[in-house]
């Protein structure tokens, strides 16, 4: 079962990689009202359209963050910029064993379908990947982000 939600959580993920910016206007009032709930102190809300739905991305109490909730307002993800130290330990020490030629620009806790996973987005170079970990510190994911254009 746990394979089950890592998949789910993963081919979600892969969903959400296909978004287009819209205007707040252009969002069904139910997503509107259900995200307003849910969080009604964000702060420069910006929306992009997906698949699975709709993303806002926003900051509150000093956190980057990104929703996702579906076409009926129902949250599906949510992810919040954390500070690299607040990873899992486990965590920090695969990126100490075998990435620590690479810098870390960005860590993250994401939770969808009651999984909490974590990502992080490292540079070496010009070239950038995201990774994503699971509590336990097992490498779930590593997305090639390409090389930096000049």
């Amino acid at each position: 079962m746990k394979k089950v939600m890592i998949l789910a959580l993963v081919t979600f993920g892969a969903v959400q990689a296909i978004a287009q910016k819209i205007k707040e206007s252009e969002v069904p009032q139910v997503v509107k009202s259900a995200f307003m709930k849910a969080y009604p102190n964000a702060k420069g809300v910006k929306w992009d359209k997906e698949e699975a739905g709709f993303e806002a991305s926003f900051n509150q109490n000093k956190n980057d963050m990104s929703i996702v909730l579906d076409k009926m307002g129902v949250i599906k993800e949510v992810e919040t910029g954390i500070a690299k130290d607040k990873l899992p330990k486990a965590v920090l020490e695969i990126l100490k064993k075998d990435f620590a030629d690479h810098d870390i620009e960005e860590t993250a806790m994401i939770v969808a379908n009651n999984v909490t996973t974590y990502e992080v987005e490292l540079e070496k170079g010009k070239k950038s990947w995201d990774l994503i970990f699971d509590s336990d510190g097992k490498l779930l994911k590593k997305i090639d982000k390409g090389t930096e254009k000049d």
